[in-house]
């Protein structure tokens, strides 16, 4: 599944144990992955990750003590995905940690990504692509829940720029949405703007049909500003309600 491969792909360099942290709490707490999901044992997530077995293992500890993960002996025992995950929302809310201008910044990050390659997109995609791009946006449009909606959201961006034939440009798009995805999973429980998402994807597939390299780049980073800007609205109204029960 791709959003399992976006959340364990390989991590960087700095403060590994804690990253991994952050981004599988991200996941359990956005939805992305689900209560009683069991995740990869600590083997495959060392392999995955690109770390030792003492970093996840360090990781998977810090994730039991914040009660996100249990840990289930024997025969099908493993880590698995806590559930009434609802109650510690607020403790854990993954965008509780970021500042207003670090989510604004991230967003203007992804669409110089993504306005690239789009404009090369517009140039390189051959019709078969172009039709494999509709039929993305039309599964984006038919999904129904948040998780659904976020993974087709995902797939046609990675997509995007697969399609402008830019490896250093796919795999900024990849190593982005490592974070990304698991915020967008946050807004997505909204029809209406699920909705106006839906349009800003058909501009774009009408500009790059029509080969409108501008148009296509304005498009998608229309969408990302979009995105961004109900990001920030998103921390500000948790951050509001978390400080009026502590009030």
């Amino acid at each position: 599944m791709m959003t399992h491969a976006i959340i364990f792909a390989p991590i960087g360099q700095a403060s590994r144990a804690e990253q991994i942290v952050t981004r599988l709490a991200n996941a359990i707490m956005t939805g992305l992955l689900q209560a009683h999901e069991q995740l990869p044992n600590e083997a495959e997530l060392a392999k995955m990750l690109g770390v030792s077995h003492i970093t996840v293992r360090e990781a998977l500890n810090t994730l039991r003590a914040k009660e996100l993960i249990y840990t289930s002996r024997g025969r099908h025992g493993g880590s698995f995905v806590c559930d009434n995950i609802e109650s510690r929302a607020h403790n854990y809310h993954p965008l509780n940690l970021l500042s207003s201008d670090y989510l604004l910044d991230l967003g203007e990050m992804h669409c110089a990504i993504l306005a690239h390659s789009a404009r090369l997109a517009a140039k390189r995609m051959s019709e078969t692509e172009q039709l494999t791009f509709t039929s993305f946006i039309d599964d984006f449009e038919q999904a129904t829940t948040a998780e659904s909606r976020a993974q087709a959201d995902m797939r046609c961006l990675l997509f995007l720029s697969a399609s402008s034939q830019s490896a250093r440009l796919a795999n900024s798009e990849l190593t982005l949405q490592t974070e990304w995805a698991s915020f967008i999973a946050l807004l997505y429980g909204d029809d209406t703007l699920h909705q106006q998402c839906v349009q800003h994807y058909r501009r774009l597939m009408e500009a790059l049909s029509q080969q409108c390299t501008e148009a296509a780049a304005k498009a998608v980073s229309e969408l990302i500003l979009f995105l961004a800007e109900h990001l920030v609205d998103c921390k500000l109204n948790t951050t509001a309600s978390k400080s009026g029960r502590m009030l």
